[in-house]
């Protein structure tokens, strides 16, 4: 279909007479419609732009009931291109400006445009001039000394004017720039009340948004922890936000939605949180405007999904993978057969606050022993189970499963009081301990050396995770429910893949 603009003498066409599109760059653009369903400001907004395309185009035959969906106006006779979006009743282009013909239609008839002139200017000295003139008194009494004859004219009638009468053309021009006059008035009075309520609505949209990012910042959400690395540290011992949001990607199909008003995000940063800092559950219960039993069971069902998801990565890597990523001061002071270095750590747990617990409780320690295998790389090959205070060294590790984990030519270190010695030789392997005899005190030095980057990995999986520092509640090492494990043993686990999925603290 061509398509045609409409204003006076304006020929742009989308299709020349021989039906062929012409690229000429020029859009077209139809009326705009009165939205009268969509609130009464939108409303009056729609039916005064409508109006005010009618009055630029000037057109007779379009009015405001009555525009054919075949009128377009082109982008030539706007300052932009393209009609300014209807809320912006201030912008240039928000009604068709240039180009519109009308100087062009007043210069073809230039004698009615003079009397037009004329009329209005006449008009105007009317309405300026007094009611009354102090000469009319004096002009009457000439009038009443000579009686009117049948044939002088009637008093009341007026004088005649040189002035041609008006046509009905005329009378329609004129009306149509009086109409013009009043609606620019109005206009630029609307336009200022429009300038006040567009700023007003500014402003308002500026407070929302520095309120809605107020609240993003104490709602613990995404948007709270946001790029601020040090902050994804602090409360999360994880390096980086994206690795966060990996974790969380591997949990969501597992992570249980009973009605809780938490999301996935909340539900793994409240346990990290509690991890971390070992918060007390009334205060991230007040963080995350729940109560307290929801943090507790939140923290245990996310616990035991980070668990089956999580605790692959503490994994015995094989023997080729050892050697191939041997460091060299392994290589010099061993060679290239240590597979791990092991040692213990405890934890505490705090005592019932009742008698009938702490009866049931009295033939378990409240002290937990832990054996951990950490790898010349600075990862946590291994991790036991927890075991009551009391318990030997010796006995951990033949009861743990690290043993038939060795190889045979396997090199273990330990410390000094570890005696496994036998043990590990029935498994062909070797163990090497710190032992403060004059004899061996080079290879003593060699030893303390290198394991002083197993204290730092020890060390840092309790300081990133405060909870493994301080006593820990004493339903944490009640046995899981249909499981050979108590929830500590979860959470040290869950705890040492997260330390493995951080940057190494080894530095030799």
């Amino acid at each position: 279909m061509v398509n045609s603009c409409c204003v006076i003498n304006c020929n742009n066409r989308s299709q020349d007479r021989y039906g062929k599109r012409i690229l000429n760059g020029v859009r077209f653009f139809s009326f705009p419609a009165w939205k009268q369903h969509l609130g009464n400001q939108i409303s009056d907004l729609t039916k005064r732009r409508r109006m005010a395309w009618v009055s630029a185009i000037r057109r007779k035959d379009i009015t405001f009931d009555n525009i054919s969906r075949h009128m377009f106006v082109c982008s030539r006779h706007f300052l932009s291109g393209k009609p300014a979006y209807e809320m912006l009743e201030c912008h240039p282009d928000w009604v068709p400006s240039l180009h519109l013909g009308h100087t062009e239609v007043k210069a073809t008839h230039p004698e009615r445009f003079t009397r037009r002139s004329k009329r209005q200017k006449a008009l105007a000295q009317k309405n300026a001039a007094p009611a009354t003139s102090p000469a009319l008194p004096d002009l009457k009494l000439e009038i009443d000394e000579d009686p009117p004859s049948d044939e002088d004219p009637p008093s009341d009638e007026e004088p005649p004017s040189d002035e041609d009468p008006p046509s009905d053309e005329d009378s329609q021009s004129l009306q149509m720039d009086e109409a013009a006059s009043t609606y620019e008035l109005e206009e630029q009075q609307e336009c200022s009340f429009c300038s006040c309520r567009r700023a007003e609505i500014n402003r308002l949209l500026e407070e929302n948004r520095l309120l809605k990012e107020e609240l993003s910042q104490k709602t613990m959400s995404e948007d709270f922890l946001g790029d601020d690395e040090e902050r994804v540290k602090y409360y999360t011992g994880l390096p980086c936000f994206a690795v966060l949001m990996g974790v969380l990607t591997q949990l969501l199909p597992c992570l249980p939605r009973t009605g809780r008003n938490l999301s996935p995000f909340q539900m793994l940063f409240l346990t990290l949180m509690r991890l971390r800092l070992n918060l007390p559950i009334q205060h991230i219960a007040h963080l995350f405007s729940i109560d307290q039993k929801t943090v507790s069971t939140t923290f245990r069902d996310t616990i035991s999904a980070m668990f089956t998801h999580l605790s692959p990565l503490v994994h015995w890597p094989e023997r080729h993978c050892l050697k191939g990523s041997m460091l060299q001061q392994f290589v010099e002071a061993f060679g290239n057969h240590v597979a791990v270095i092991v040692d213990c750590f405890e934890i505490n747990a705090e005592r019932a606050s009742n008698q009938r617990a702490v009866a049931q409780t009295s033939s378990q320690k409240h002290t937990l022993k832990y054996l951990i295998g950490i790898t010349p790389r600075g990862a946590i090959a291994f991790v036991s189970k927890g075991w009551g205070d009391g318990v030997s060294d010796k006995y951990v590790i033949e009861s743990s499963g690290l043993l038939h984990k060795l190889l045979p030519g396997d090199l273990v270190l330990a410390d000094r009081g570890f005696d496994i010695g036998e043990n590990v030789g029935l498994m062909c392997a070797e163990v090497k301990k710190q032992k403060l005899v004059t004899k061996d005190a080079e290879e003593t030095r060699k030893i303390a050396h290198l394991r002083v980057h197993l204290n730092r990995v020890v060390g840092c999986v309790r300081r990133k995770y405060t909870m493994l520092s301080e006593a820990v509640p004493v339903s944490m090492i009640a046995p899981c429910e249909d499981e050979d494990m108590m929830f500590l043993d979860k959470v040290v686990t869950v705890c040492c893949a997260l330390t493995n999925m951080c940057p190494s603290v080894m530095k030799l």
